[in-house]
């Protein structure tokens, strides 16, 4: 006996549902953050280069305020402010990138040393005359893993108190070294390098982009 099955194929629906989390926190307090250093004056207030302009929480915005220079000058900010990694795995620096008025003036370092030159540091080249010297296949440094607490960097070592003028937290007395590949922090150099010939602007403004890249798997 031939016994034919006939079998008639559906395509099947299903819904479920799974629950996320995040959080939006204040920029000195994220996974990965900036904690500033130097000084500069503007307005005649002394501030961090690094601050918090409108700080509420629904208004803040995050600025490298470079102060204001006549032409025929160049100003190193040996420390600018460090970025800091709290994730709990290694997270890398593969490039910066800027732009805006007059970002051809701009030239951006990481080094390990706060007060110390990023040239006699030893440190890597990042933006060269506001041009990026390398891509997102490079890493420039990589930053070991944090420990999620944002009062402090390599390890608990280094204090990162609040500071109530610039809104950020802040560091200006470390001299400890970073070690690239274990320290979860990194000085950033930024310096200005105004032509003789530069026209007056009362206030160039633009846009920095620093890359980060993980890997979270064994």
């Amino acid at each position: 006996m031939l016994i034919v099955l006939s079998m008639t194929m559906a395509t099947q629906y299903a819904t479920t549902k799974v629950s996320y989390t995040f959080g939006i926190v204040h920029p000195s307090n994220a996974d990965i953050r900036f904690v500033g250093s130097d000084n500069t004056s503007t307005g005649g207030n002394t501030s961090r280069v690094l601050r918090i302009i409108g700080n509420t929480s629904s208004a803040r915005a995050l600025v490298v305020n470079l102060g204001d220079w006549m032409p025929n000058s160049v100003h190193n900010y040996t420390a600018a402010f460090a970025v800091v990694n709290e994730e709990s795995f290694t997270v890398n620096i593969t490039h910066i990138n800027i732009s805006g008025t007059d970002a051809n003036y701009v030239t951006i370092y990481l080094h390990k040393t706060r007060a110390t030159d990023a040239v006699t540091d030893t440190g890597v080249l990042s933006v060269l005359g506001g041009t990026s010297q390398h891509t997102a296949a490079n890493c420039e440094w990589q930053l070991g893993a944090g420990n999620g607490n944002p009062a402090n960097m390599g390890g608990t070592a280094i204090l990162t108190p609040w500071d109530g003028v610039a809104h950020v937290r802040y560091n200006d007395t470390c001299a400890q070294a970073a070690t690239n590949g274990t320290s979860d922090y990194i000085w950033i150099q930024i310096s200005i390098n105004i032509p003789s010939g530069a026209a007056a602007v009362a206030t160039a403004t633009g846009q920095m982009w620093i890359h980060f890249v993980a890997t979270t798997h064994s």
